[in-house]
C-alpha cells in the first residue's frame, strides 16, 4: 500500500471538499448582501462542477476574479480551522466505526436461528448420543 499517494488522494479530496463548503458560505453570505449574485454564484457551482476544487476555481477566476478570491480566502480560512483537529477526529471517527460495525456483526452472528447457524447438529434432537450417555451413567450412580 503506498501510504504517500493515498495521502495525495485525501488531501485533494479535502481540498475540493473544502472549496465546496468555501462556495456554500460564499453563496449564503450573498443571498443576504447581494441577492442576484449569489443566485448566479448557485448555478456556476453546479454539482457536476464544483467535484474538483481546482478546476472549479479556474473557471470562476475566468468568469468573476473576486468572486474566486473570495472563494479562496474562505477555503483558506476553513482549512485553518478544521486541519489541525482532522487527524484526531479522523482516527476516533474510524475506530469508532469499525468498533459499531463489528457490534452489529456480532449480534447478527449471535441472533442467528439454531439451524441457520449450525444444520448439521439439529438442537434438541433425541439422537444425540452424549445426552443417552450422561443419562445412562447417572441412572447407574442411583
Amino acid at each position: 500500500m503506498d501510504y504517500k499517494q493515498v495521502a495525495k488522494n485525501t488531501a485533494k479530496m479535502l481540498i475540493s471538499y473544502l472549496t465546496y463548503q468555501a462556495a456554500r458560505t460564499v453563496v449564503s453570505q450573498l443571498y443576504e448582501t447581494n441577492p442576484a449574485l449569489g443566485i448566479w454564484l448557485s448555478e456556476f457551482s453546479s454539482v457536476d462542477r464544483i467535484q474538483d476544487g481546482e478546476i472549479y476555481l479556474t473557471a470562476l477566476m475566468k468568469e468573476n476574479p473576486e468572486l474566486a478570491l473570495r472563494l479562496m480566502t474562505v477555503r483558506a480560512d476553513l482549512a485553518e480551522g478544521v486541519v489541525e483537529y482532522l487527524p484526531e477526529m479522523a482516527k476516533i471517527g474510524i475506530q469508532q466505526a469499525n468498533t459499531e460495525l463489528r457490534r452489529q456483526l456480532l449480534e447478527r452472528m449471535t441472533q442467528m436461528r439454531p439451524q441457520e447457524a449450525s444444520p448439521s447438529h439439529p438442537e434438541g434432537s433425541d439422537q444425540n448420543p452424549l445426552l443417552e450417555s450422561e443419562t445412562d451413567l447417572s441412572s447407574d450412580e442411583g
